[in-house]
Protein backbone atom coordinates (compact mmCIF):
# COMPACT_ATOMS: atom_id res chain seq x y z
CA UNK A 1 0.00 0.00 0.00
CA UNK A 2 1.74 3.45 -1.07
CA UNK A 3 1.66 6.30 1.78
CA UNK A 4 -0.73 9.21 1.17
CA UNK A 5 1.79 11.45 0.70
CA UNK A 6 2.75 9.99 -2.71
CA UNK A 7 -0.70 10.78 -3.69
CA UNK A 8 -0.79 14.10 -2.35
CA UNK A 9 3.07 14.49 -4.52
CA UNK A 10 1.27 13.13 -7.53
CA UNK A 11 -1.85 15.52 -6.96
CA UNK A 12 0.67 18.53 -7.14
CA UNK A 13 2.73 17.92 -10.23
CA UNK A 14 -0.43 17.23 -12.21
CA UNK A 15 -2.03 20.71 -10.68
CA UNK A 16 1.16 22.15 -11.49
CA UNK A 17 1.54 20.90 -15.11
CA UNK A 18 -2.56 21.72 -15.94
CA UNK A 19 -1.53 25.31 -15.26
CA UNK A 20 1.99 25.58 -17.17
CA UNK A 21 0.38 24.29 -20.14
CA UNK A 22 -2.50 26.79 -20.37
CA UNK A 23 -0.07 29.59 -20.30
CA UNK A 24 0.37 28.91 -23.79
CA UNK A 25 -2.89 28.56 -24.67
CA UNK A 26 -4.54 31.62 -26.90
CA UNK A 27 -6.36 34.43 -25.51
CA UNK A 28 -9.82 33.49 -24.37
CA UNK A 29 -9.10 29.86 -23.59
CA UNK A 30 -8.85 30.52 -19.97
CA UNK A 31 -12.33 30.48 -19.63
CA UNK A 32 -12.97 28.19 -16.34
CA UNK A 33 -12.42 30.25 -12.51
CA UNK A 34 -9.57 29.33 -10.30
CA UNK A 35 -10.22 27.82 -7.49
CA UNK A 36 -9.35 29.87 -4.38
CA UNK A 37 -5.85 29.39 -2.92
CA UNK A 38 -5.80 28.22 0.35
CA UNK A 39 -2.00 29.83 0.84
CA UNK A 40 -1.18 32.33 -0.89
CA UNK A 41 2.49 32.32 0.34
CA UNK A 42 3.35 28.47 -0.09
CA UNK A 43 6.55 28.22 -2.56
CA UNK A 44 3.99 25.70 -5.06
CA UNK A 45 1.35 28.43 -5.31
CA UNK A 46 3.74 31.89 -5.74
CA UNK A 47 5.41 29.92 -8.15
CA UNK A 48 1.55 29.60 -9.99
CA UNK A 49 1.11 32.91 -9.28
CA UNK A 50 3.96 33.83 -11.14
CA UNK A 51 3.08 31.94 -14.09
CA UNK A 52 -0.24 33.06 -14.29
CA UNK A 53 0.98 36.54 -14.32
CA UNK A 54 2.74 36.05 -17.77
CA UNK A 55 -1.07 34.96 -19.12
CA UNK A 56 -2.61 38.29 -17.65
CA UNK A 57 -0.26 40.30 -19.66
CA UNK A 58 -0.48 39.05 -22.54
CA UNK A 59 -4.11 38.63 -22.57
CA UNK A 60 -4.23 42.47 -21.49
CA UNK A 61 -5.70 41.86 -18.30
CA UNK A 62 -2.19 42.87 -16.66
CA UNK A 63 -0.16 45.92 -17.95
CA UNK A 64 3.87 46.36 -18.01
CA UNK A 65 4.51 49.27 -15.66
CA UNK A 66 7.63 51.19 -16.78
CA UNK A 67 9.17 53.46 -14.36
CA UNK A 68 11.78 55.29 -15.74
CA UNK A 69 11.15 56.80 -19.66
CA UNK A 70 14.57 58.39 -20.18
CA UNK A 71 17.12 57.00 -23.32
CA UNK A 72 16.39 53.43 -21.46
CA UNK A 73 12.43 53.70 -20.90
CA UNK A 74 11.09 55.07 -23.53
CA UNK A 75 12.35 52.47 -26.09
CA UNK A 76 11.78 49.48 -23.76
CA UNK A 77 7.64 51.40 -23.34
CA UNK A 78 6.93 51.96 -26.87
CA UNK A 79 8.49 48.17 -27.86
CA UNK A 80 5.89 46.67 -25.75
CA UNK A 81 3.05 48.58 -26.32
CA UNK A 82 3.27 47.25 -29.65
CA UNK A 83 2.40 43.97 -27.94
CA UNK A 84 0.36 44.51 -24.59
CA UNK A 85 -0.91 47.11 -22.22
CA UNK A 86 1.64 49.21 -20.68
CA UNK A 87 1.96 52.33 -18.77
CA UNK A 88 4.83 54.43 -19.02
CA UNK A 89 6.05 56.90 -16.01
CA UNK A 90 7.88 59.36 -14.89
CA UNK A 91 8.44 61.84 -11.76
CA UNK A 92 9.87 64.37 -14.63
CA UNK A 93 5.65 66.31 -15.80
CA UNK A 94 7.44 68.56 -18.58
CA UNK A 95 8.88 64.79 -19.96
CA UNK A 96 5.10 63.08 -19.97
CA UNK A 97 3.67 66.42 -21.30
CA UNK A 98 6.10 66.02 -24.15
CA UNK A 99 5.20 62.78 -24.64
CA UNK A 100 1.76 63.52 -24.26
CA UNK A 101 1.90 65.60 -27.00
CA UNK A 102 3.70 63.37 -29.32
CA UNK A 103 7.20 64.66 -28.80
CA UNK A 104 10.13 62.60 -28.34
CA UNK A 105 12.50 64.82 -26.72
CA UNK A 106 15.29 61.91 -26.34
CA UNK A 107 14.82 61.89 -31.01
CA UNK A 108 15.82 58.05 -30.46
CA UNK A 109 12.21 56.90 -31.23
CA UNK A 110 10.89 59.64 -32.88
CA UNK A 111 7.90 62.38 -32.57
CA UNK A 112 5.91 59.45 -34.81
CA UNK A 113 6.45 56.61 -32.79
CA UNK A 114 5.16 58.53 -29.66
CA UNK A 115 2.26 59.84 -31.12
CA UNK A 116 1.05 56.73 -32.33
CA UNK A 117 2.07 54.45 -29.24
CA UNK A 118 -0.84 53.14 -27.15
CA UNK A 119 1.82 54.02 -24.06
CA UNK A 120 -0.75 55.39 -21.19
CA UNK A 121 2.27 58.06 -19.97
CA UNK A 122 1.83 59.24 -16.68
CA UNK A 123 3.36 61.23 -13.50
CA UNK A 124 0.36 59.97 -11.24
CA UNK A 125 1.35 57.41 -8.32
CA UNK A 126 -2.12 56.35 -8.70
CA UNK A 127 -2.01 54.96 -12.28
CA UNK A 128 0.49 52.75 -11.03
CA UNK A 129 -0.69 51.45 -7.79
CA UNK A 130 -1.45 47.74 -7.64
CA UNK A 131 0.90 46.69 -10.84
CA UNK A 132 2.13 43.34 -10.80
CA UNK A 133 4.97 43.76 -13.42
CA UNK A 134 6.98 46.55 -12.85
CA UNK A 135 10.28 47.53 -15.01
CA UNK A 136 12.77 49.59 -13.63
CA UNK A 137 15.07 52.10 -16.07
CA UNK A 138 15.99 55.22 -14.24
CA UNK A 139 19.95 56.67 -14.15
CA UNK A 140 22.42 55.22 -12.03
CA UNK A 141 25.23 58.29 -12.85
CA UNK A 142 28.40 58.59 -10.76
CA UNK A 143 28.51 61.37 -7.81
CA UNK A 144 31.38 64.17 -8.18
CA UNK A 145 34.23 61.63 -6.08
CA UNK A 146 33.50 58.58 -9.01
CA UNK A 147 31.40 57.27 -6.51
CA UNK A 148 27.87 54.91 -7.65
CA UNK A 149 25.24 57.55 -6.80
CA UNK A 150 21.73 55.18 -6.67
CA UNK A 151 19.76 57.77 -5.07
CA UNK A 152 17.27 57.59 -8.18
CA UNK A 153 17.33 53.54 -8.28
CA UNK A 154 16.55 53.87 -4.62
CA UNK A 155 13.95 56.62 -5.05
CA UNK A 156 12.04 54.53 -7.97
CA UNK A 157 12.30 51.08 -5.54
CA UNK A 158 10.51 52.94 -2.78
CA UNK A 159 8.23 54.30 -5.23
CA UNK A 160 7.77 50.87 -6.54
CA UNK A 161 7.36 49.03 -3.27
CA UNK A 162 4.86 51.70 -2.12
CA UNK A 163 2.37 51.21 -4.96
CA UNK A 164 2.99 47.90 -6.09
CA UNK A 165 0.69 44.84 -5.64
CA UNK A 166 0.87 41.36 -4.12
CA UNK A 167 2.73 38.71 -6.36
CA UNK A 168 4.71 41.60 -8.42
CA UNK A 169 7.52 41.26 -10.32
CA UNK A 170 9.86 43.93 -10.32
CA UNK A 171 12.59 43.96 -12.96
CA UNK A 172 15.34 46.11 -13.01
CA UNK A 173 17.06 47.45 -16.13
CA UNK A 174 19.28 50.27 -14.20
CA UNK A 175 23.24 49.57 -14.55
CA UNK A 176 24.67 48.36 -10.95
CA UNK A 177 27.61 46.28 -9.45
CA UNK A 178 26.72 42.91 -8.83
CA UNK A 179 24.41 42.98 -5.46
CA UNK A 180 22.70 45.71 -5.85
CA UNK A 181 19.28 44.33 -7.27
CA UNK A 182 19.41 41.72 -3.76
CA UNK A 183 21.17 43.71 -1.07
CA UNK A 184 19.53 47.11 -1.78
CA UNK A 185 17.29 47.33 -4.42
CA UNK A 186 15.08 43.86 -2.37
CA UNK A 187 15.11 45.16 1.19
CA UNK A 188 13.70 48.76 0.20
CA UNK A 189 10.90 47.04 -1.59
CA UNK A 190 10.13 45.29 1.09
CA UNK A 191 10.41 48.12 3.54
CA UNK A 192 8.40 50.05 1.62
CA UNK A 193 5.30 47.15 0.80
CA UNK A 194 5.50 45.43 4.41
CA UNK A 195 6.07 42.53 1.97
CA UNK A 196 8.46 39.85 1.79
CA UNK A 197 10.64 39.42 -0.98
CA UNK A 198 10.63 35.89 -2.63
CA UNK A 199 6.92 35.31 -0.96
CA UNK A 200 4.83 38.08 -1.64
CA UNK A 201 6.85 39.41 -4.62
CA UNK A 202 9.64 38.67 -6.80
CA UNK A 203 12.97 40.47 -8.68
CA UNK A 204 14.77 40.53 -11.51
CA UNK A 205 17.46 42.21 -13.37
CA UNK A 206 17.58 42.11 -17.11
CA UNK A 207 20.56 45.23 -17.81
CA UNK A 208 20.19 47.58 -20.73
CA UNK A 209 21.42 47.41 -23.93
CA UNK A 210 20.24 50.29 -25.29
CA UNK A 211 23.00 52.26 -27.83
CA UNK A 212 21.66 56.17 -27.94
CA UNK A 213 22.09 57.23 -31.48
CA UNK A 214 22.56 53.64 -32.97
CA UNK A 215 20.04 52.86 -35.55
CA UNK A 216 21.40 49.55 -36.74
CA UNK A 217 21.85 48.09 -33.18
CA UNK A 218 18.16 48.72 -31.93
CA UNK A 219 16.71 47.25 -28.61
CA UNK A 220 15.09 44.74 -30.83
CA UNK A 221 17.49 43.23 -32.70
CA UNK A 222 20.20 43.21 -29.49
CA UNK A 223 20.15 39.60 -27.12
CA UNK A 224 18.59 40.38 -23.96
CA UNK A 225 20.12 39.33 -21.02
CA UNK A 226 17.71 38.25 -18.25
CA UNK A 227 17.82 36.54 -14.53
CA UNK A 228 15.65 36.65 -11.72
CA UNK A 229 15.82 35.10 -8.00
CA UNK A 230 13.88 31.74 -9.16
CA UNK A 231 13.16 29.78 -12.08
CA UNK A 232 9.96 30.24 -12.81
CA UNK A 233 10.19 34.21 -12.23
CA UNK A 234 12.96 34.10 -15.03
CA UNK A 235 11.08 32.10 -17.27
CA UNK A 236 8.13 34.67 -16.60
CA UNK A 237 10.67 37.39 -17.63
CA UNK A 238 12.59 35.26 -19.99
CA UNK A 239 8.87 35.25 -22.08
CA UNK A 240 8.00 38.79 -21.69
CA UNK A 241 10.73 40.31 -23.00
CA UNK A 242 10.80 37.44 -26.23
CA UNK A 243 7.47 39.45 -27.42
CA UNK A 244 9.98 42.00 -27.89
CA UNK A 245 13.23 41.00 -28.20
CA UNK A 246 13.37 39.74 -31.90
CA UNK A 247 16.53 37.72 -31.27
CA UNK A 248 15.78 35.82 -28.46
CA UNK A 249 17.25 36.32 -24.61
CA UNK A 250 20.10 34.90 -22.70
CA UNK A 251 18.92 33.43 -19.28
CA UNK A 252 21.75 34.19 -16.79
CA UNK A 253 22.48 32.00 -14.33
CA UNK A 254 21.68 34.31 -11.62
CA UNK A 255 21.50 38.17 -10.83
CA UNK A 256 24.62 38.91 -9.99
CA UNK A 257 26.06 37.25 -13.35
CA UNK A 258 23.89 39.31 -15.05
CA UNK A 259 24.65 42.66 -12.95
CA UNK A 260 28.49 41.56 -13.55
CA UNK A 261 28.26 41.18 -17.12
CA UNK A 262 26.78 44.85 -17.78
CA UNK A 263 29.47 46.46 -15.95
CA UNK A 264 31.97 44.89 -17.85
CA UNK A 265 30.53 44.67 -21.59
CA UNK A 266 31.68 48.66 -20.89
CA UNK A 267 34.63 47.74 -18.85
CA UNK A 268 36.02 46.08 -21.63
CA UNK A 269 35.48 48.47 -24.54
CA UNK A 270 36.62 51.45 -22.26
CA UNK A 271 40.00 49.37 -21.42
CA UNK A 272 40.70 48.78 -25.67
CA UNK A 273 39.78 52.12 -25.95
CA UNK A 274 42.59 53.50 -23.41
CA UNK A 275 45.03 50.78 -24.73
CA UNK A 276 44.77 53.44 -28.58
CA UNK A 277 44.38 56.33 -26.86
CA UNK A 278 47.67 55.81 -25.07
CA UNK A 279 48.95 54.46 -28.31
CA UNK A 280 47.90 57.62 -30.03
CA UNK A 281 49.98 59.87 -27.18
CA UNK A 282 53.00 57.91 -28.16
CA UNK A 283 52.49 57.83 -31.86
CA UNK A 284 51.89 61.44 -31.37
CA UNK A 285 55.32 62.02 -29.58
CA UNK A 286 56.81 59.73 -32.38
CA UNK A 287 56.06 61.77 -35.23
CA UNK A 288 54.05 59.12 -36.36
CA UNK A 289 50.18 59.10 -37.79
CA UNK A 290 48.28 56.44 -35.93
CA UNK A 291 45.41 56.29 -38.06
CA UNK A 292 48.20 54.68 -40.59
CA UNK A 293 49.39 52.25 -37.86
CA UNK A 294 45.95 51.27 -37.04
CA UNK A 295 45.09 50.14 -40.82
CA UNK A 296 48.38 48.86 -41.41
CA UNK A 297 47.19 46.43 -38.13
CA UNK A 298 44.16 45.82 -38.85
CA UNK A 299 45.30 43.48 -41.68
CA UNK A 300 46.00 40.96 -38.98
CA UNK A 301 43.21 38.96 -38.92
CA UNK A 302 42.95 38.76 -35.06
CA UNK A 303 43.62 42.40 -34.54
CA UNK A 304 41.07 44.20 -32.83
CA UNK A 305 39.43 47.27 -34.18
CA UNK A 306 39.17 49.92 -31.55
CA UNK A 307 40.40 53.63 -32.41
CA UNK A 308 40.93 56.41 -30.01
CA UNK A 309 38.49 59.49 -29.45
CA UNK A 310 36.79 60.62 -26.08
CA UNK A 311 34.67 58.70 -23.80
CA UNK A 312 32.20 59.93 -22.18
CA UNK A 313 28.43 58.98 -21.95
CA UNK A 314 26.18 57.01 -19.97
CA UNK A 315 27.83 53.82 -20.05
CA UNK A 316 31.64 53.15 -20.90
CA UNK A 317 32.81 56.32 -18.80
CA UNK A 318 30.47 55.27 -15.53
CA UNK A 319 30.13 51.76 -15.75
CA UNK A 320 34.12 50.74 -14.84
CA UNK A 321 33.45 52.84 -11.66
CA UNK A 322 30.44 50.67 -10.57
CA UNK A 323 33.17 47.48 -10.94
CA UNK A 324 35.79 49.07 -9.33
CA UNK A 325 33.99 50.59 -6.51
CA UNK A 326 32.71 47.09 -5.45
CA UNK A 327 36.52 45.61 -5.96
CA UNK A 328 37.13 47.74 -3.85
CA UNK A 329 34.53 47.02 -0.84
CA UNK A 330 35.58 43.39 -0.92
CA UNK A 331 39.92 44.44 -0.32
CA UNK A 332 40.65 44.16 -4.46
CA UNK A 333 42.11 47.15 -5.70
CA UNK A 334 41.93 47.14 -9.64
CA UNK A 335 45.11 48.36 -11.50
CA UNK A 336 43.91 48.02 -15.26
CA UNK A 337 40.50 49.03 -15.01
CA UNK A 338 41.60 52.10 -12.88
CA UNK A 339 44.18 52.61 -15.05
CA UNK A 340 42.30 52.80 -18.58
CA UNK A 341 40.08 55.20 -16.56
CA UNK A 342 42.53 57.68 -15.85
CA UNK A 343 43.69 57.67 -19.04
CA UNK A 344 40.55 58.16 -20.87
CA UNK A 345 39.25 60.98 -18.03
CA UNK A 346 42.45 62.88 -19.19
CA UNK A 347 41.70 62.70 -23.21
CA UNK A 348 39.85 66.15 -23.25
CA UNK A 349 43.03 67.70 -21.01
CA UNK A 350 45.54 66.43 -23.95
CA UNK A 351 43.75 67.25 -26.48
CA UNK A 352 43.26 70.72 -25.36
CA UNK A 353 46.99 70.84 -24.65
CA UNK A 354 48.06 69.70 -28.02
CA UNK A 355 45.69 72.57 -29.47
CA UNK A 356 48.00 75.53 -27.38
CA UNK A 357 51.11 73.52 -28.84
CA UNK A 358 50.13 73.97 -32.16
CA UNK A 359 49.52 77.56 -31.91
CA UNK A 360 52.63 78.23 -29.99
CA UNK A 361 55.01 76.01 -32.90
CA UNK A 362 52.76 78.01 -35.72
CA UNK A 363 53.79 81.89 -33.81
CA UNK A 364 49.90 82.48 -33.56
CA UNK A 365 48.99 84.42 -30.36
CA UNK A 366 47.37 82.00 -27.60
CA UNK A 367 45.27 85.01 -26.10
CA UNK A 368 43.88 85.89 -29.23
CA UNK A 369 42.62 82.47 -30.51
CA UNK A 370 39.67 81.88 -31.64
CA UNK A 371 38.40 77.71 -31.43
CA UNK A 372 35.11 76.45 -32.85
CA UNK A 373 34.24 73.31 -31.97
CA UNK A 374 31.75 71.56 -34.18
CA UNK A 375 29.81 69.13 -31.64
CA UNK A 376 29.35 69.02 -28.12
CA UNK A 377 27.01 64.93 -28.02
CA UNK A 378 29.17 62.82 -26.19
CA UNK A 379 29.08 60.62 -29.61
CA UNK A 380 27.72 61.48 -33.25
CA UNK A 381 24.77 61.06 -34.06
CA UNK A 382 22.75 61.65 -30.92
CA UNK A 383 21.58 64.88 -28.56
CA UNK A 384 22.75 63.38 -25.14
CA UNK A 385 24.93 65.10 -23.57
CA UNK A 386 25.74 63.08 -20.61
CA UNK A 387 29.05 62.96 -19.27
CA UNK A 388 30.35 64.85 -22.86
CA UNK A 389 34.60 65.25 -22.72
CA UNK A 390 34.16 67.81 -25.30
CA UNK A 391 33.25 70.42 -22.67
CA UNK A 392 36.64 69.10 -21.17
CA UNK A 393 38.88 70.62 -23.85
CA UNK A 394 36.66 74.09 -23.63
CA UNK A 395 37.11 74.44 -20.31
CA UNK A 396 41.20 73.74 -20.64
CA UNK A 397 41.28 75.78 -23.49
CA UNK A 398 39.84 78.56 -21.19
CA UNK A 399 42.43 78.24 -18.59
CA UNK A 400 44.68 79.73 -20.98
CA UNK A 401 42.36 82.53 -21.41
CA UNK A 402 41.02 81.31 -25.35
CA UNK A 403 37.61 82.36 -26.43
CA UNK A 404 35.11 79.30 -27.74
CA UNK A 405 32.14 78.98 -29.57
CA UNK A 406 30.62 75.54 -29.73
CA UNK A 407 27.54 74.71 -32.31
CA UNK A 408 25.43 71.36 -32.38
CA UNK A 409 22.44 71.65 -33.82
CA UNK A 410 21.60 67.98 -32.43
CA UNK A 411 20.88 68.88 -28.79
CA UNK A 412 19.38 71.36 -26.66
CA UNK A 413 20.45 74.68 -26.26
CA UNK A 414 18.95 75.02 -22.51
CA UNK A 415 19.82 71.45 -21.66
CA UNK A 416 22.96 72.20 -22.46
CA UNK A 417 23.19 75.79 -20.89
CA UNK A 418 21.61 74.64 -17.78
CA UNK A 419 23.96 71.53 -17.27
CA UNK A 420 27.30 73.06 -18.76
CA UNK A 421 26.72 76.88 -18.30
CA UNK A 422 27.87 77.00 -22.38
CA UNK A 423 25.82 79.19 -24.86
CA UNK A 424 25.86 77.07 -27.85
CA UNK A 425 25.47 79.05 -31.27
CA UNK A 426 24.11 78.41 -34.52
CA UNK A 427 27.09 76.65 -36.96
CA UNK A 428 26.50 80.04 -39.36
CA UNK A 429 28.15 81.84 -36.16
CA UNK A 430 31.14 80.23 -36.11
CA UNK A 431 33.44 83.00 -38.17
CA UNK A 432 36.86 83.82 -38.12
CA UNK A 433 38.28 80.90 -36.08
CA UNK A 434 41.98 80.39 -36.06
CA UNK A 435 41.11 76.58 -34.96
CA UNK A 436 37.80 74.41 -36.06
CA UNK A 437 37.84 71.28 -33.59
CA UNK A 438 35.70 68.50 -34.74
CA UNK A 439 34.39 67.33 -32.04
CA UNK A 440 31.60 64.94 -33.03
CA UNK A 441 31.52 63.81 -36.36
CA UNK A 442 27.68 63.95 -36.88
CA UNK A 443 26.32 63.22 -40.39
CA UNK A 444 25.62 66.25 -41.10
CA UNK A 445 29.40 67.45 -40.59
CA UNK A 446 30.90 64.84 -42.06
CA UNK A 447 28.49 65.33 -45.43
CA UNK A 448 30.06 68.77 -45.76
CA UNK A 449 32.44 69.48 -48.82
CA UNK A 450 35.97 70.21 -47.98
CA UNK A 451 35.54 73.80 -49.87
CA UNK A 452 33.05 74.63 -46.66
CA UNK A 453 35.55 74.44 -43.98
CA UNK A 454 37.15 77.57 -45.57
CA UNK A 455 34.13 79.56 -44.40
CA UNK A 456 34.78 78.93 -40.89
CA UNK A 457 38.82 80.42 -41.20
CA UNK A 458 39.71 84.27 -40.64
CA UNK A 459 41.15 85.42 -44.31
CA UNK A 460 44.58 85.07 -44.82
CA UNK A 461 45.25 82.61 -41.83
CA UNK A 462 46.83 79.44 -41.05
CA UNK A 463 43.67 77.13 -41.28
CA UNK A 464 43.97 74.57 -38.55
CA UNK A 465 41.44 71.87 -38.01
CA UNK A 466 41.22 69.42 -35.56
CA UNK A 467 39.76 66.18 -36.07
CA UNK A 468 39.54 64.39 -32.89
CA UNK A 469 38.19 60.86 -34.30
CA UNK A 470 39.93 61.39 -37.83
CA UNK A 471 36.81 61.15 -39.11
CA UNK A 472 38.48 62.91 -42.60
CA UNK A 473 41.60 62.17 -44.49
CA UNK A 474 44.31 64.10 -43.64
CA UNK A 475 45.85 64.18 -47.10
CA UNK A 476 42.49 66.04 -48.26
CA UNK A 477 43.30 69.00 -46.12
CA UNK A 478 46.96 69.53 -45.95
CA UNK A 479 46.52 69.17 -49.85
CA UNK A 480 44.21 72.50 -49.38
CA UNK A 481 47.02 74.42 -47.35
CA UNK A 482 45.67 73.41 -43.73
CA UNK A 483 47.28 72.33 -40.62
CA UNK A 484 46.06 68.67 -39.97
CA UNK A 485 45.63 67.17 -36.57
CA UNK A 486 44.03 64.00 -34.91
CA UNK A 487 44.15 60.93 -32.04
Amino acid sequence: MLPCFYFLKISIKTYRMKKYQSIFQRPGEHNKKRSKRPNNKDPIIMELNVMDLLTKIVNNKEPIIVVGLGYVGLPIALAFGKKVKVIGFDINSKKIQAYLQGKDPTKEAGDLAVKQSPVQFTDQEQDIAGGRFYIVAVPTPLRSDKFPDLEALKAASQLVGKVMGKGAVVVYESTVYPGVTEEICGPILEEASGMKCGVDFKIAYSPERINPGDQVNRLENIVKIVSAMDSSTLEVVAKVYEMVIEVGVYRAENIKVAEAAKVIENAQRDTNIAFMNELSMIFHDMGIDTKAVLKAAGTKWNFLKFTPGLVGGHCIGIDPYYLTYKAEDIGYHSRLILAARHINDDMGKYVAQSIVKILVKLKEDIKSAQIGFLGLAYKENTNDIRNTKVTDIIQELKEYGMTTMVADPLVSKAEVKEQYGIDLVEVTRLKNLNVLVMAVPHRQFTAMGLQDFNQFYRENSIKIIIDVKGAFCREDFENMGYYYWSL
